[in-house]
């Protein structure tokens, strides 16, 4: 069986970095992997370093 990641939401944090270069850094064109990131953050309970900035994400995107 294989081990729960350490990193649980690594995957969409490259996600969104790669939508976000690919998009001038807007994060309003990303919502959907910002979205992903999100819920794999409350999955988790927060507890991968990758949600720390998705608060930062969230603010930029409400402006």
């Amino acid at each position: 069986m294989a081990q729960p990641s350490k990193e649980p939401c690594k995957k969409e944090a490259c996600d969104i970095q790669a939508c976000l270069s690919k998009n001038n850094f807007l994060p309003q064109k990303c919502l959907k992997v910002i979205e992903k990131l999100q819920t794999c953050c409350e999955k988790c309970e927060y507890k991968s370093t990758h949600c720390g900035s998705l608060s930062g994400l969230l603010k930029q995107i409400s402006k």
